[in-house]
């Protein structure tokens, strides 16, 4: 199973930053006994790993090195590969640049690293043999591209960008299996690569006979590109800890109070 990550953008929504914006440190995580900042695209590293992610190929810019440095012992059970972007020219002409690296038999996750959602096996609520989006529902869809299902939870049309969306289940996530990433590829080339974002090739897709699905399994999506979603991407880390805790203490609780004699004098 393969994860692949576009790390190649300039990030000029939340620049100046003295390092690639995926290397952002937003809130924690443990390693071994310290608790150590956690870059921002990490999220979405552990979410492949956690989905059995076993390759992680990081599309990267040519001055990116600090990503390369990162990562570059790979990330859990996980071996890193690393292929160059020249120039930020688009979603799919980053993707599509780890076409060799993908077996038509193999599954291909794809996320976005400046974002950070829930739940964190949202992966997994995806099949593996079909092109699918991990759906999650947002205030504003018309800064991402909102996605129209049909009652059978075939995608209908993606809408990019679009300022009256007709609906607000965005995606934030997709798998396939690699045999229609190849069509993808194949598809946007036919296209003269004028494709820039994957919905208005997806679009170009389904017109085409192909079919893609939509799950609404997503319950929190945070862009971490601006500085408004970066403070949000705080607040939703806190609230997630914090319900954790809860249930964690509850867990706890009911554990201790199984455990516990009906009445005075009975148990062991």
């Amino acid at each position: 199973m393969l994860g692949i990550v576009p790390a190649a953008g300039r990030g000029s929504r939340i620049q100046p930053l003295g390092f690639s914006k995926e290397l952002l440190p937003v809130g924690s995580r443990i390693d071994g006994a310290a608790e150590r900042p956690c870059a921002v695209s990490e999220y979405l590293v552990r979410r492949m790993v956690r989905a059995g992610t076993d390759k992680i190929c990081f599309i990267i810019g040519s001055e990116k090195s600090d990503i390369l440095e990162y990562y570059a012992a790979g990330y859990g059970d996980a071996v890193a590969v690393f292929v160059v972007q020249p120039s930020p020219v688009g979603l799919c002409d980053a993707i599509f640049r780890a076409a060799p690296l993908v077996a038509p038999d193999e599954t291909v996750l794809i996320g976005l690293p400046d974002t950070i959602w829930f739940p964190e096996e949202g992966f997994s609520r995806l099949p593996n043999d079909k092109l699918s989006f991990l759906l999650f529902p947002v205030d504003r869809p018309e800064l991402f591209d909102a996605v129209i299902l049909e009652q059978d939870g075939r995608v209908q049309a993606i809408q990019v960008k679009q300022q009256d969306a007709a609906t607000n289940w965005i995606w934030g996530a997709f798998k396939m299996p690699g045999h229609v990433f190849h069509q993808l590829a194949a598809l946007w080339r036919e296209r003269d690569r004028s494709d820039e974002y994957i919905g208005t090739l997806v679009n170009a897709y389904l017109a085409a006979g192909g079919e893609a699905f939509g799950v609404k399994a997503g319950t929190a999506y945070v862009d971490v590109g601006t500085f408004n979603g970066y403070r949000a991407a705080l607040r939703l880390l806190e609230n997630s800890t914090a319900t954790l805790n809860i249930a964690e203490d509850l867990s706890l609780s009911l554990s201790a109070h199984a455990k516990m004699p009906l009445h005075p004098g009975e148990g062991g």
